[in-house]
């Protein structure tokens, strides 16, 4: 058995191949991934903990699991609201054979989704990215999402100022056009895409700030108490999501069903269809797209089925 570290993964997931290797194992009718599993940890005085659970499969080749934790008390500490690992097993007989770090793998993971749902719904001459949020998730949607267009400007927006500055300063050190912004509405009604990356449990981004065009891109919610946009941000946009029994159960999108205000024949079409052309993505220029991702298994097996193969330079055995 082996372990795979923070910076070993970073190492094997360059962002165009790890991109490509998710779309190709989404596209791959014989990987199986059970629906994702969401357990609500009680803790009284505070906001409930969630245990996440992440199994998939290729039949005799690789099988995994990612098992998470977030705690949305650990923000605005040292500690990150998310910790997970990963688990690979031999294909062939059940036997354990890799160990992965799990936080790393989901940072990067999650933000390669994005960006790959991105390459058919933002607009070709998208030149302006604004980035939500200062978590681990920040500078790896700015790194992603920059494999699929090239910006002009990159800002950062966060509660916190100076977690800001801190997250604009890293990417602009590697040659990004990063700043940081502390007018949020000002900077959404001039974004061309909007990366939502934070643990929100009311809204952030109003649809009525959005402007014509603009690409909407949803990854911090994933239960029905989280939020980061408001109902008039859902209804307005065309509507695609990662698969839709995770993303129907994120607030973003339950709070507004449950209000009536859509229904799930609103979601237009989900990544498979996206990535097989059985959807064109976005249609018009003035087309508001917004994208909701709330994390699936089978991402998490194409990242650390590349990562394994990079590293021992071979496919998982």
């Amino acid at each position: 058995m082996r372990f795979l570290d923070s910076g070993q993964i970073r190492s094997a997931t360059v962002w165009d191949e790890l991109i490509d290797a998710i779309a190709e194992i989404i596209a791959d009718d014989a990987v199986v991934a059970p629906d994702r599993q969401v357990l609500s940890m009680g803790r009284p005085g505070e906001e409930p903990a969630s245990l996440l659970l992440m199994p998939g499969w290729i039949n005799r080749e690789i099988v995994g699991v990612k098992a998470a934790t977030f705690f949305p008390s650990n923000a605005g500490t040292s500690s990150s609201t998310i910790h997970a690992i990963y688990l690979c097993f031999d294909g062939q007989n059940g036997k354990l054979k890799a160990v992965l770090d799990g936080d790393e793998l989901t940072a990067r993971r999650t933000a390669a989704v994005s960006a790959l749902a991105a390459r058919t719904l933002a607009r070709p001459d998208a030149a302006r990215l604004l980035v939500v949020g200062t978590g681990q998730l920040a500078p790896n949607m700015a790194r992603a999402h920059s494999k699929v267009r090239r910006f002009e400007a990159i800002q950062i927006w966060g509660r916190n100022p100076a977690a800001a500055r801190e997250v604009a300063e890293l990417l602009a050190a590697e040659g990004l056009p990063a700043t940081a912004t502390s007018d949020l509405d000002e900077s959404i009604g001039r974004a061309d895409i909007i990366s939502c990356a934070t643990s929100a449990t009311s809204p952030l981004v109003f649809g009525e700030r959005l402007a014509p065009g603009t690409h909407l891109d949803l990854v911090g919610s994933f239960r029905p108490d989280m939020r980061e946009v408001d109902d008039a941000a859902i209804t307005q946009a065309a509507l695609f999501v990662d698969t839709v029994p995770g993303a129907v159960q994120s607030g973003d999108l339950a709070q507004p069903l449950a209000d009536g205000a859509i229904s799930e024949e609103s979601i237009i079409a989900d990544l498979r269809s996206l990535v097989t052309d059985r959807h064109p993505g976005r249609r018009i220029p003035e087309e508001v797209t917004v994208f909701k991702s709330a994390g699936f298994a089978l991402a998490d097996l194409a990242a650390a089925r590349l990562a394994l193969r990079q590293v021992d330079h071979h496919p998982f055995e």
